[in-house]
């Protein structure tokens, strides 16, 4: 057995959406290290051409705001002008909202379904050609969900639509997997715990008192998001299809067994 084998993308093309900073970024990294050629989109085009430049010759960007379907088709006519099949895509751009019950508002709700949960379905399903065209028993294509332990467990926080949008993007994973694994596609997801990034400012500016809650005793490192996505993404992953990886050093299932009752 050839370990190198295993998680190389040599060749590969992949797309990271929300791929100019933090967890993006790691993963676009990882990528382009593991030899694929890697598109990157966000909406801020000045952040999305900075972090191409500063990835290398590799790592092309294309900005867009997937958050509408008219993004979305820009962003896949742009890209089909440079390829003629997409190999991975990994949805990770996200957006969080929290506000008192009370006051919620639609603004908020919108912003946050749109580009959690309607964004990835309608990426994957106007990418469905593309990925179909790489796509074979031998090498299947992979589509990576960036989800959040919010997804399998409460918060304390009052942000609704981003607990309803991760919870739903997880089980949306197992039913675009259940119908995409038939074209040699396989669709997998990741549950991120505490990372530092701009999204969760307390592990990114309280690391240290964060970590004390988490089981493992630190957040996580740019290395643990990038090496899950790479095993995904390699031949490493390509027999898991519809689960999604919690990835927060035992955080979700310290909380379930604390829960159980042993008596």
């Amino acid at each position: 057995m050839d370990i190198s084998k295993l998680f190389t993308l040599e060749g590969r093309v992949a797309v990271v959406t929300g791929g100019t900073r933090n967890l993006g970024r790691h993963m676009a990294e990882a990528f382009i290290a593991a030899g694929a050629r890697v598109y990157i989109t966000s909406r801020k085009a000045p952040d999305c051409l900075k972090t191409a430049e500063e990835l290398g010759e590799n790592c092309i960007a294309i900005p867009a705001d997937l958050s509408t379907l008219e993004g979305i088709d820009s962003f896949v006519t742009e890209f089909s002008k440079h390829e003629k099949k997409l190999d991975i895509l990994v949805n990770n751009a996200g957006a969080a909202w929290g506000e008192p019950f009370e006051e919620y508002s639609e603004k908020g709700w919108d912003k946050v379904m749109d580009i959690n949960l309607k964004s990835p379905f309608f990426l994957v399903q106007k990418l469905h050609g593309l990925l179909k065209a790489g796509a074979s028993a031998e090498q299947p294509g992979k589509v990576i969900n960036i989800a959040s332990i919010d997804g399998l467990r409460l918060n304390p926080w009052e942000t609704y639509a981003y607990h309803a949008s991760k919870s739903g993007l997880i089980y949306l994973t197992r039913r675009i997997g259940a119908r995409l694994i038939a074209d040699h596609i396989n669709v997998t997801g990741i549950a991120p715990g505490a990372f530092a990034s701009d999204m969760n400012r307390a592990a990114r500016d309280h690391g240290d008192a964060v970590a004390q809650k988490i089981p493992a005793k630190r957040i996580g490192a740019p290395e643990d998001i990038a090496a899950t996505a790479l095993y995904l993404a390699a031949r490493s992953g390509d027999y898991v299809v519809g689960d999604t990886i919690a990835v927060d050093g035992g955080l979700v299932y310290a909380a379930i067994g604390a829960s159980i009752d042993t008596d």
